[in-house]
């Protein structure tokens, strides 16, 4: 086995994303998501206030959902 392999417990880096997942498609008509980007309003506010990690948990979240969206 090569001494370069990972350990299942090294931790894995994260994949380079783009500042915010807004596409400038901004609605929230009828809910409380956005049908452009996916983020809850609460989401969106505190965005700039998020560290790493909890930005890419929404990151997660909303690429599994099909987000973000340009046409809705």
């Amino acid at each position: 086995m090569s001494s370069a392999s990972v350990s299942p417990s090294s931790p894995q880096p994260l994949p380079e994303r783009p500042d915010t997942p807004c596409v400038a498609v901004c609605s929230t008509t009828f809910d409380d998501v956005c049908r452009g980007c996916g983020r809850t309003v609460d989401e969106v506010a505190q965005w700039v206030f998020m560290d790493v990690e909890q930005r890419e948990l929404v990151w997660q979240r909303i690429l599994a959902q099909g987000y973000p969206r340009r046409n809705y």
